[in-house]
């Protein structure tokens, strides 16, 4: 194996402010702060139009001009989606700043959404664009220059309203070469006249074989999707397709789905142990919270959340909701008169205070004028402590907008070691936070690489061995709310100096167990 250290940093903190975080005192949780760097951008980005862009509005956070600091592609709705370079470095102390940098191939319009991956297997990440109308492949160049693939790769954009997308690569067992396959999330049929309800879209599969994509694979039935994400639920090798609905527009007859990747993709059935259930699905974020190994399921909706863990079914993918036991259903404004429920759209897990114990940031916002749900409905910092409970800070952490948020992401954008974010608005300026906080446990981000067509080992999973505890880390993209990140692992570690950790790779090879020094980047590639 190889290993790139790109950056250390000085030790924050130590083991007597590390004591107190694992209790999670009230005087620690306000020290959990955010400052607002929206006014200090010389831009600024709204998520615009009428009911076609009531959803939507991701961020695709990676680094494309290759200097360590991630940038951002921001969808704009009827507005032009803008490339946002990050230039933190160049500023006094780090502090976020971005610049927009103006090309035809991303100055888009209809975009709900775009996610990084790397297509073609050229080691550069492309970006997938969904959209109102066609769907755009942008194949990266090199220094944040982008252009059209769509012909290129003979891929078909079709004219459909997509609002979700999720990536995997097919497997060792299945093809010597491990090239993608996409999946595009469709909402409502806009040409159906008698919609909207009861015409949800249809569903599709794109695989990528030998540099040309094939003919769509469509899936049935499909039941307006706002989120997808494939993911290895029992850790046997092979990505599965979760799928979040909105039973607004599917009204009675839908569900939520998960598709078993088969030649020809299946549904499973309550005979293999899927429990069916409806909700208002619209982001999905994925976390090994409990322990145990497998990837843990946060699922958005109006009302309140769903957490679902895998119940002790071998081989069954039975699922139980911890949402309430945990204190993470966020079903309400937290300050205000509002009594209506709230309505949530991107989730997205991160340690925000590096003790060791992933937080939870959900965005949340009116659909428009949905007189059943709060409007003003602020965003959700959720504080995990030990015995996995979470405590919510937004409105002590400086983060409590009550805009119409929609897409975010939660990412070191600065390379300080802390989590910052970032929230899309729906006729409301994007919101651009750094995390300021500065009595906070140490950390340590892993990028994962290696040869062939799966540069970025999608697939992969990151073990992690800190305070007697191993952190379990899926490689994925998809998931969210119309955006995604293909940037460093971050984890945060508390107190400790050092940390273990070892990568299983796609095709189920396992790396040895390595020892590092925290407060660093690593860059682990496979030889």
């Amino acid at each position: 194996m190889m290993f790139i250290q790109l950056r250390h940093h000085v030790k924050v903190g130590g083991c007597a402010f590390y004591l107190g975080l694992l209790i999670l005192s009230s005087s620690v949780i306000a020290d959990v702060q955010f400052t607002n760097r929206t006014d200090e951008q010389t831009f600024n980005h709204q998520y615009t139009g009428e009911w076609e862009f009531f959803v939507g509005g991701g961020i695709a956070t990676f680094d494309c001009n290759n200097d360590n600091y991630p940038d951002l592609f921001v969808a704009g709705g009827s507005s032009p989606a803008k490339l946002l370079i990050n230039e933190s470095h160049k500023t006094k102390n780090n502090a976020l700043h971005f610049s927009h940098q103006r090309q035809k191939s991303t100055n888009l319009k209809s975009v709900t959404g775009a996610y990084p991956l790397d297509i073609d297997g050229d080691g550069i990440l492309d970006l997938a664009v969904l959209r109102v109308g066609e769907n755009i492949l942008l194949k990266g160049e090199g220094n944040c220059k982008f252009s059209r693939a769509n012909e290129h790769w003979g891929f078909d954009g079709e004219d459909k309203w997509t609002t979700a997308f999720s990536a995997t690569y097919t497997s060792a067992q299945e093809t010597k070469r491990n090239e993608p396959i996409l999946a595009f999330g469709n909402y409502v049929d806009r040409k159906n006249d008698k919609g909207p309800f009861g015409t949800c879209d249809t569903n599709s599969i794109n695989r990528f074989t030998n540099g040309k994509f094939d003919k769509s694979i469509i899936l049935k039935p499909s039941y307006c999707t706002l989120s997808m994400l494939f993911s290895d639920w029992n850790r046997d090798g092979y990505a599965d397709l979760r799928v979040s609905n909105d039973r607004h527009y599917y009204v009675h007859d839908g569900e939520e789905q998960l598709w078993k990747m088969l030649k020809k993709p299946r549904l499973y059935t309550e005979e293999e142990g899927w429990k069916s259930f409806k909700i208002w699905g619209m982001g999905i974020a994925s976390r090994d919270i409990t322990g145990d190994g497998m990837p843990d399921y946060l699922l958005t909706s109006m009302s309140d959340q769903k957490f679902q863990i895998l119940e002790d079914y071998a081989g069954q993918p039975s699922y139980k909701d911890g949402a309430y036991k945990r204190g993470m259903t966020a079903h309400r404004p937290y300050f205000g008169n509002e009594g209506r429920p709230s309505t949530a759209w991107h989730a997205e897990f991160g340690d925000v205070n590096n003790d060791g114990f992933d937080d939870l940031f959900i965005a949340k916002g009116n659909v428009e004028q949905m007189p059943d749900a709060a409007m003003k409905d602020p965003n959700n910092l959720l504080i995990q402590n030990k015995e996995g409970k979470f405590t919510e800070v937004g409105q002590q952490a400086g983060i409590a907008d009550t805009g119409k948020s929609r897409g975010a992401t939660l990412s070191d954008l600065n390379q300080d070691g802390k989590l910052d974010l970032v929230v899309i608005n729906r006729r409301v300026d994007m919101q651009i936070y750094e995390n300021t906080s500065t009595k906070i446990g140490n950390w340590i981000a892993i990028k994962v690489h290696q040869k062939g067509s799966n540069t970025r080992a999608v697939g992969a999973w990151i073990e992690l061995q800190a305070n007697g505890k191993i952190h379990h880390r899926e490689i994925t993209v998809g998931g969210g709310h119309a955006g995604g990140s293909a940037v460093a692992n971050h984890f945060g570690v508390g107190d400790v100096k050092q940390i273990k950790f070892r990568v299983t790779w796609p095709d189920g090879e396992e790396s040895k167990w390595h020892t590092k020094e925290v407060n660093q980047i690593i860059v682990f590639k496979r030889k």
